[in-house]
Parts: structure tokens; sequence; C-alpha cells
């Protein structure tokens, strides 16, 4: 671990003093801990950019801007602006920079402006200038980043975290997001994540010393061409149009996301959907996140129910009878939404940890008469908004795998994999992975079923969040290393809603013995 007597000595590049949100937040973050020290602010002064946005970007920005881009101002806990060392960047004279950056005896700097430093003076830092892609497609009142990514259709837009030392260029960290309808939404979200990443980084750098990078290929940062423009706008109108479509339905009771679930023979590491059968779901009882139960000879499936224009979801049961499912009843309601209700042994016990975020906690209930009679046994992490959890034991330790979201203005639960080691379903003793988040990003992070152990080797199914479609798909992870110092995963398959006619997503799986469930998104 680092020494805190010598906390890393950190300056930030702006081009302004009216900071953004995100900024704000990583002042926050930066001051909040004693590994850090926000040595100075450094202003930099106007200069031109390699390619000034069009006309035509500048007004489509300025829409958005008014129209889509409003959030409340982060009000921050520790950083205050007259308390903090505020400076223009010196003249970019021969050794004026480096003067400055010895003056300062900084270790590294964080740019948020369009316009880095001289390679030169960045060559005296030791962990050199670290910038975020987003700050490489803006000017002075206009951001691009995004929106050529929207006018293509992309299935979503990548975050790249990368440091220079000189004229050398490395990406520390990567990281890709579901797309948005407006690209003003798209980059207000990212940087958000982006916060979070960035700190991240910095707690690895702090405690190791080492800063790792890999080779970046060069970007694209040009703004987009008049034909991608008129291509967005009009793309952008008809996704207004449809939001406004879905705002009347809601208002009167319809056009609820429509899911069933698809059941065959197969494991996590051998399952085919295409030779799947489905269980389908009718209005009144629309059917997601289903999770198997073996009792007592029987197969139970435990799903989250819900009428169509309902505001809340229930858990409910049914024994599988082959491939034809008996419903039994109401396993659990609440006056807050449920859903994703993974159920598991301990010992001779029951229980089951349903998503209940609009709680505000984690909360897992234990089994009295199965398979409906539920009493509250723990609660964890209050306060915190909490999705798709699941418990798994991984070389004797009890680990919680949980998605939070940690935000101001987009709550998601998509972009971030929290790891916990915990003491079962107690959930008495809680204690944080060091890297955690240690999965950021829609296409990979939020949990999408159980953990399983196949074979010596572990696997975690997860969404994949694109395309503008939360549960586009379904990933099957296999997780490498599971420690409190250290995560790492690999995707060893992925499934797209390609497997039956009419779907438009798929984004959970169980399997019980050779038995498996999934469940998928219906075009209506």
């Amino acid at each position: 671990m680092r020494d805190l007597s010598h906390p890393l000595r950190i300056g930030i590049l702006a081009d302004a003093v009216d900071f953004e949100n995100w900024q704000l937040m990583v002042f926050d973050r930066i001051i909040a801990d004693r590994r850090y020290a926000l040595t100075a602010i450094l202003i930099d002064r106007p200069r031109g950019l390699r390619t000034a946005p069009s006309t035509l970007l500048k007004l489509a920005y300025g829409f958005e801007e008014k129209t889509l881009g409003r959030q409340a101002p982060y009000s921050p806990c520790n950083f205050e602006a007259r308390k903090q060392r505020i400076v223009p960047l010196a003249q970019a004279t021969p050794g004026a920079i480096q003067a400055q950056i010895a003056e300062l005896g900084l270790d590294l700097v964080i740019r948020m402006s369009p316009n880095g430093m001289p390679d030169d003076a960045v060559g005296h830092l030791r962990y050199g200038e670290w910038a975020f892609s987003f700050s490489d497609q803006k000017a002075r009142g206009c951001e691009w980043f995004s929106y050529r990514e929207i006018a293509r259709n992309a299935a979503c837009v990548d975050l790249s975290l990368y440091v220079r030392f000189g004229a050398g260029v490395g990406e520390i960290a990567a990281s890709s997001f579901n797309i948005k309808f407006s690209a003003l939404r798209n980059i207000n979200f990212v940087k958000e994540r982006a916060a979070t990443l960035l700190m991240r980084e910095l707690s690895r750098l702090a405690d190791s010393t080492e800063l790792r990078s890999t080779p970046r290929p060069s970007p694209d940062t040009a703004p987009p061409t008049t034909g991608e423009l008129v291509k967005y706008v009009g793309g952008l109108t008809g996704r207004l149009a449809g939001r406004a479509f879905k705002a009347v339905q809601k208002k009167t009771g319809s056009g609820s996301a429509v899911w069933t679930l698809y059941t065959g023979s197969g494991r996590i590491d051998s399952f085919e959907p295409r030779g799947s059968v489905e269980i389908p779901s009718t209005r009144d009882d629309i059917r997601a996140d289903p999770f198997l139960l073996e009792h007592e000879g029987a197969c139970y499936l435990f799903y989250e129910a819900y009428a169509n224009g309902d505001r809340k979801a229930h858990i409910a049961v049914g024994r599988l009878d082959g491939d034809r499912l008996e419903p039994i009843g109401i396993a659990l309601d609440c006056h807050y939404h449920l859903s994703y209700p993974f159920v598991f042994r301990d010992g001779g016990e029951i229980f089951m940890m349903p998503e209940t975020h609009q709680s505000k906690r984690i909360e897992i209930w234990r089994c009295v008469e199965f398979p409906l009679k539920w009493e509250l046994h723990s609660t964890a992490l209050n306060g915190l908004s909490a999705a798709d959890s699941v418990l798994t034991r991984h070389a004797d330790r009890w680990w919680l795998f949980t998605n939070l979201s940690e935000y101001h203005a987009y709550e998601d639960h998509c972009s971030e994999l929290h790891i916990f080691e915990v003491d079962g379903p107690a959930l008495s003793r809680i204690t944080p992975h060091r890297r955690n988040p240690v999965v950021i990003g829609s296409t990979f992070a939020r949990n999408a079923g159980r953990i399983f152990a196949r074979d010596d080797r572990v696997f975690r199914p997860s969404q994949r969040n694109a395309h503008g479609i939360y549960g586009y798909g379904l990933n099957i992870m296999e997780i490498e290393q599971l420690d409190l110092d250290t995560y790492s995963e690999k995707c060893v398959r992925t499934i797209e809603p390609d497997f039956k006619p009419g779907l438009v997503g798929c984004h959970h799986f169980d399997a019980a013995g050779d038995r498996y469930v999934l469940d998928a998104r219906l075009t209506s």
C-alpha cells in the first residue's frame, strides 16, 4: 500500500472555472481520499482546434442543451473553489510549463480541456497527462462525442481513459455504454460513469505506484459530417415522437415491456436456445427474471410477474411439468417493485434475494413454508440503490455480486458491478472489493442470473445492453480470478435475440439439474 504521508499530487487542466457536474464529482472524491492531493486547477486559455465544429453541429448541440440536457447542479461535499489553488496555465513558451509543473510538484495532470499540454511538458510528469476520449471531441460551447455513433446506429459508444507521456500514448482503461436517444444525454451520462472509472484507476495507481497501460490505436475525433448530422437530427425527431407515444401509453395504463420465458435441456456451458420451448406470458401475467429451484423431486420456477400497465411487479412461483408451467401463486409481494428472485439454499434452509432497489437496500427473505410463505431474514447496503444481486461461494468464501447505481442525474444499474465478501445470508459482515466497481460498462456489468461452478470453471451470466435496448443480449462470462484485491473475467459466449422470431432482447439465464430457463423480450 502507498505511504499516505506522500499522496499523489494531482493537477487538473480545465478550460473554464464554471465547472460541470462530473468535474465537481471528481474534485469532491479526490479531496475526500487521503491518498490524493488536489494540488492545483490549471485554467487553459482558448486555443484553436485542429477541427472546428460546423454551424449545424453548434445548432443541434445548442438545441439539445436547452431542451434535453438540463440537470440539477451537483453540490460538492468537500470541494470549495475558494479554498483551491486555481491558476492560469503558463504560456507555452519554452520551459514555462515545465517550470510550473516543477513548482507545483505535480505527479500527474488530469486533462478536462480539449487541448493538452506540450509534449515536452508532459514528459516531466511522473505519471503523465490523463484524459478521457470525450475531452478530445469538444470545443468551447459544443461537444460531439457519440453523435456519429448514434447517426450510424452503432451498438454502443466507447469510452477510453488514456495517458500521454510526451509523444507516447497508452490506454489505461476502456468501457462501452448503451446508446441513448440523444447524444447530449449520452455525453452527460457517460461523464458520470467516467468519474467513477477515473477514481478506480487512480486508486489502483495510488496503492501500487505502478501505472499500467496498453497501446491505444489512433482514434477518430473529427466532428460528424453534414450528412451524419442530417441523419442524426432526423433520427432524433423520430425518437422523440416515440418517447412521447410511450408517455401517453404509460398514462393510459398500457405499453409495458412484454417478456416471455423459454426452457430446454442443457447447462450454462452447453445450452442451445434455438431448441428451447416457450412458456408464454399473457397480458395479465407477463413473466421475466426466472430462477429455478429443485425441491422434493419437483422443479419450481420463481419469476417477476406483472400485468400490462402495472407500475410495480411481484414475485410469483409455479411448478414445471415438463415444458409446461403450473402456476401456484404469489410468493412475495411488497409495496415496492420486486423482480429478479434469486432463490438459493444454505444448509437446510431456502432463501430468496429479490431485487428491491426501490427500498434502497438489499433484502434476503427466508422461506418458512415452501413455496408461498417468506419472512425477512436480513438486509444490507442500506441507503444504496442495488439491483440484480446474487450470492455465491468461491474458495470457501461467500461473495455478494450486485449492481449499484451511484448517480447524480442518471440512475442506472447496468454499468457498474460491485463485489463484497460477506458472511453468508446473514449479511452481517460486508467487506468491499478494493477495486469496486470491478466492471464498468453496460455491455458486461449487469448480472443476468446466478453464478455457476462447472468442472473447475466459474460462470457469471451478464446482460449485454446495446443498440439502445435494455436487455438486448446475454453474455456468459468466465470468472478467472476473484479475491479482495483482484477480479478478472472474460466473455466466452454471447446470445443475441435471434434464436426465435419476433424477439428484440434476452437478458437472463438460470439452470437446475439438466434444465435451463431464459427470458426474452417480444417486439410487442
